[in-house]
């Protein structure tokens, strides 16, 4: 699937639709050069699993991970690999646990062997404008519509 993101308000919108579709084992996958729009998805997704549209949501860039206490008895786990050198790393992060919950992946091509098969894969490209971008979804079979 390829949509047109043209706004930051489209991108939130995304976030929030696929925040309504995820479960406890799911994973997302968000690729994407530096400046994509990885964080801004991440950060509008984890307000809209949470309901909460003032949820600090950091970058987990130098932590690597940051953990989201959900309704419903659920968590999220925001994960940043960019300083990861490769999967090794991933158990000290706790990497098993957090698959009970929902985990977002930045850069997830650090995962290697840990990359789930039945993740959703969203790769965003910049557009022409500074909030702008395209996004292409793979995965979740018969959830997106």
């Amino acid at each position: 699937m390829e949509l047109i993101l043209p706004d930051l308000a489209a991108t939130e919108a995304l976030a929030a639709r696929l925040a309504g579709l995820a479960r406890p084992g799911d994973a997302l996958l968000l690729e994407g050069p530096l400046g994509a729009g990885k964080s801004a998805l991440a950060r509008a997704f984890l307000r809209a699993a949470a309901g909460d549209p003032l949820l600090e949501v950091p970058s987990p860039t130098f932590t690597l991970v940051q953990t989201y206490d959900l309704p419903g008895g659920k968590s999220a786990h925001h994960f940043d690999l960019y300083r990861l050198s490769g999967p090794s790393g991933l158990v000290e992060l706790g990497w098993d646990e957090a698959r009970e919950g929902i985990v977002l992946v930045e850069w997830p091509d650090r995962l290697g062997s840990f990359t789930p098969s039945d993740a959703l894969r969203v790769t965003l490209t910049p557009g022409e404008d500074e909030d702008s971008r395209s996004a292409r979804l793979e995965g979740w079979e018969g959830r997106l519509a």
